[in-house]
């Protein structure tokens, strides 16, 4: 096997990087190439020796490629050799996680689907070194594909495409958005994971080999160009029957789209190591998320669809919860920064944060991520989004703070007192004589952010939204 690992990214670091050091973010991965058949007990030994050598050389997740348990030489022994999740296939793979002491990616089994006699599911597993499946995603687009003389595929004929796109997936080496090869070509898949807060992308592959020597590394590197992330890709190599072969070459590319490491053809193992600190300073410096133009192209994102009342008609919307942001994240609401762990909830297209200048205890902030200045200008998804956002927060503030009533106002322009050009809903919460007259809240908010004390520091917001986000947890 021939391994290539690039290390091109000193000029890059010394030309583009200029913030102050942080905490080292850094870890290993490992994506391992197989050439499977329809050997069940076979490619398990070959998965097994090939994650012991990733393990000995330090790796703490280990990718393996899409068809990692076996490749049918046809359609009904494929679906004869398919079992369920919980089958002896995925629990040999967890023996081997725990037994290796690493994090697992099984980039493609196939699981019986309850309902289906004809198709199995395209199931990528996620586990942790303590042998538990974290996470699992079916494969959505599906391979229906017919080039004459060279390729003809109708995946679908025999494999039912999934219903959903879920999360990223924490991991030791960072949040992870799970896809399976044919994905790779659909760039909104990659955008709307990033979206929600991926860091690293991965697509196990078993490309042929024509579209494999046309598109693979052009693909790959164009993904993690234009999200900023890591793209992870083990595959599938070689011969595995008489009728089907596939192209090889797994690699690891970092979010400025240097393949950092990569095997040719046969079976082995390539590793990188995965800089979360370089990615991050990569995207402060050229923030390309947040220029995206969703007013002029729409948005992109992990769709959970959803209902709410508004004036007794149902209006459908989409909400978009994600993980709470790093400690070194930096929201831009407008010329004022907010630290990441100053924020108590977010979704894709909002997030709620503590005030550094509260008028009464609890007074906190609900604001769109894009920036925008006035409400006219979000669109209607980011509204419906806002406001879902506000009534879970005002919902929470009256339990947690024992309150009954709350002043819920917006500042929709400076005549109206809005001091930061950025949108944003103020939420209080009211008690037995706060103000000597009740409309004198809006009064203070008019004027208190105008008054140069008073002002709190960081330390003080992380430390109220350390309390509130320990009490989200119980209570909303």
């Amino acid at each position: 096997m021939l391994l290539l690992s690039y290390v091109s990214r000193t000029l890059l670091r010394v030309g583009l990087v200029m913030t102050a050091p942080k905490p080292s973010l850094s870890s290993w991965a490992a994506v391992v190439q197989m050439t499977v058949s329809s050997d069940l007990a076979a490619n398990l030994a070959q998965a097994a020796k090939l994650i012991s050598q990733a393990s000995a050389r330090g790796a703490e997740m280990v990718f393996l490629p899409e068809a990692c348990d076996y490749i049918g030489e046809s359609r009904q022994q494929t679906l004869a050799l398919a079992q369920p999740l919980g089958g002896q296939t995925v629990g040999e793979y967890q023996r081997m996680a725990v037994e290796s002491g690493v994090w697992l990616s099984l980039g493609g089994v196939h699981t019986v689907t309850e309902g289906e006699g004809v198709r199995t599911g395209n199931t990528h597993v996620i586990i942790n070194k303590e042998g538990e499946i974290v996470k699992t995603y079916n494969k959505t687009h599906l391979f229906d594909v017919n080039i004459p003389g060279s390729v003809s595929l109708s995946e679908s004929d025999y494999v039912t495409p999934g219903a959903s796109l879920p999360p990223p997936v924490p991991s030791p080496i960072g949040r992870l958005g799970l896809g399976i090869c044919y994905d790779l070509r659909f760039p909104e898949h990659s955008q709307a994971l990033v979206k929600a807060g991926a860091e690293l992308l991965t697509f196990p592959s078993a490309f042929t080999v024509t579209t494999g020597q046309a598109h693979w590394e052009s693909l790959l590197r164009a993904r993690a160009i234009e999200t900023q992330s890591y793209v992870i890709a083990a595959a599938q190599t070689g011969k595995h029957n008489a009728k089907r072969s596939s192209y090889g070459h797994s690699m690891i590319v970092d979010p400025w789209g240097v393949v950092v490491a990569q095997c040719g053809e046969g079976e082995g193992v390539a590793m990188a190591n995965i800089d979360l600190e370089y990615l991050h300073t990569l995207r402060g410096n050229m923030p390309v998320q947040h220029q995206r133009r969703p007013d002029l192209y729409g948005k992109v994102e992990i769709q959970k669809e959803t209902s709410m009342n508004i004036n007794s008609c149902s209006i459908k919307s989409k909400e978009t919860s994600v993980d709470l942001p790093e400690d070194d994240y930096v929201f831009n609401f407008g010329p004022a920064k907010v630290p990441g762990p100053a924020i108590f909830y977010r979704t894709s297209q909002t997030v709620a944060f503590v005030n550094k200048k509260p008028v009464v205890e609890g007074h906190f902030l609900v604001s769109p991520v894009r920036e925008v200045a006035k409400i006219g200008d979000l669109t209607s998804s980011e509204v419906a989004d806002l406001f879902q956002v506000v009534q879970k927060v005002e919902g929470f503030m009256q339990r947690f703070y024992k309150v009954d009533s709350t002043t819920i106002s917006i500042q929709n322009g400076p005549l109206a007192g809005q001091s930061i050009p950025h949108v944003h809903v103020h939420i209080l919460p009211r008690r037995e004589g706060d103000f000597a007259e009740n409309d004198d809240v809006y009064k203070e908010l008019q004027d208190h952010d105008k008054v140069k004390t008073g002002w709190r520091t960081e330390e003080e917001m992380v430390m109220e939204a350390k309390l509130v986000r320990e009490a989200w947890e119980k209570h909303s």
